[in-house]
């Protein structure tokens, strides 16, 4: 098939797939364009057209990006590309993880080692110095955790680059530092470091790939592409967070698709892409139950209580109340008081459920217990989520208990710091590339 042809089928099947991921039919969606541009020519066999490749929409991109909920410069770029342009880009959804986040450059040994030799030993015990880290995390907030964090990710790279070992220690040295920078990178998340945190990911991601480790690969990946969706890049954020189930694959461990299930859920959530979302909500259900395969330490907290959450997040954030209440109610009242983080950032959810069920009261009442857990924690999410509780009970200032909410802590308002709005727990530096050495700055 010529390169040509191939393109346009290409674009095709990238219009297809966006349009089944709304829930659309060919004929709805071909209705959805007439009423938008209130032209009647469109009709289920023109849009059969397109999707087979056959043709290549002009005039009725913009309608088609307004419909499918994509950027128009994406759509134009795929367009250009289809009609072979050789300087435009393929369309984002179909690129695979390693073009969507290439490399930065392989963590590499120095010329002449003059370290130990390290054996399996070694090894075990970075892992369990991890894990703590992991289970501290748990009880304590990015601010606390920032220093030891890349303290341990300095001295993992350090050891990798300088000291002597065999090649399978090599490859489970390499599995560590991935997995040290996928906790490090969510501590300085967690902290408001995002530029911190995304060289953490994108070095695990490096150590992840020469290690042939896709789970965890797609695990940094997918930790990227949360902080992404949380931070103004929403679209790159769910085409990264669907790259990153792909490379995973169907083999990968059911808890690990679970997990990178349910982060496609949330990147879909902040783009408004509901439908994807609800779908991908089932399936990461359909993956834990499965059970298939060995469960990742990295993996541990990963249950349905967790995916309740999300679930509840995703119809928090759609604005459907009704469903979200009832499931973080639940949760809530079993919740381990110790994760002071999670449980704020958590009752925040709840809050602004309330909220949006018309019951102030209620969520007044919660809004203050998320800041008064918030105040004793130095965590950037749960300062924002404060925030973004008390916006979202001014328009019931009129009302006594948000009104004494309000008076006694709007002037958290007054804080310049963005509203992170979409930031929770989980699931969602400067690094010398060639020697893998870290120096952030750890104030």
């Amino acid at each position: 098939m010529e390169q040509h042809s191939v393109r346009r089928k290409q674009f095709g099947a990238h219009l297809a797939e966006r349009r089944r991921g709304l829930g659309l039919s060919q004929p709805q969606l071909a209705a959805q364009l007439c009423a938008l541009s209130g032209i009647t020519s469109v009709t289920r066999n023109e849009v059969s057209r397109w999707e087979r490749g056959a043709r290549i929409p002009d005039t009725w991109l913009r309608y088609l990006a307004r419909t499918l909920r994509l950027p128009l410069a994406d759509l134009e770029q795929a367009a250009a590309y289809a009609r072979g342009d050789t300087g435009a880009h393929p369309p984002g959804q179909l690129l695979p993880l390693a073009e969507l986040l290439p490399d930065n450059g392989p963590l590499e040994r120095a010329p002449s080692r003059h370290g130990r030799r390290i054996g399996a030993d070694t090894v075990a015990a970075l892992a369990a110095r991890i894990h703590a880290l992991r289970l501290a995390d748990d009880v304590l907030s990015g601010g606390g955790l920032i220093a030891p964090a890349f303290r341990e990710l300095r001295t993992a790279a350090a050891l990798y680059r300088d000291a002597t070992y065999s090649e399978h220690t090599g490859r489970a040295l390499l599995v560590q530092i991935g997995e040290l920078a996928q906790i490090t990178g969510f501590v300085a998340s967690d902290a408001g470091r995002h530029g911190d945190a995304e060289r953490a990911y994108r070095l695990g991601l490096s150590a992840a790939r020469q290690a042939c480790d896709g789970p965890l690969a797609a695990h940094l990946a997918g930790s990227l592409a949360y902080q992404w969706s949380n931070s103004g890049r929403e679209r790159e954020g769910a085409d990264l967070a669907r790259a990153a189930v792909r490379e995973a694959g169907e083999d990968a461990p059911g808890v690990a698709r679970a997990l990178f299930l349910d982060r496609m859920a949330w990147t879909h959530t902040r783009t408004r892409d509901a439908q994807v979302a609800m779908r991908a909500l089932g399936q990461a259900h359909d993956a834990l139950s499965d059970g298939a395969g060995r469960r990742p330490v990295w993996a541990y907290w990963v249950s349905h209580e967790e995916l309740d959450i999300m679930d509840a997040r995703v119809f928090t954030e759609l604005r459907r109340p009704l469903r979200a209440v009832p499931l973080l109610t639940d949760v809530l009242a079993r919740y381990d008081s110790a994760r002071a983080r999670e449980s704020a950032l958590y009752r925040s959810w709840l809050a602004v459920a309330l909220a949006d069920a018309n019951e102030p009261e209620q969520a007044a009442h919660e809004a203050v217990r998320v800041i008064e857990q918030s105040a004793a924690l130095s965590s950037a999410r749960t300062a924002g989520r404060a925030r973004a509780v008390l916006e979202r009970l001014k328009p019931f200032a009129a009302v006594p208990k948000v009104r004494s909410a309000l008076a006694e802590h709007g002037h958290l308002l007054l804080c310049h710091q963005p509203i992170a709005t979409g930031l929770d727990a989980r699931s969602g530096s400067t690094r010398h590339a060639a020697a893998g050495v870290w120096n952030p700055p750890v104030g």
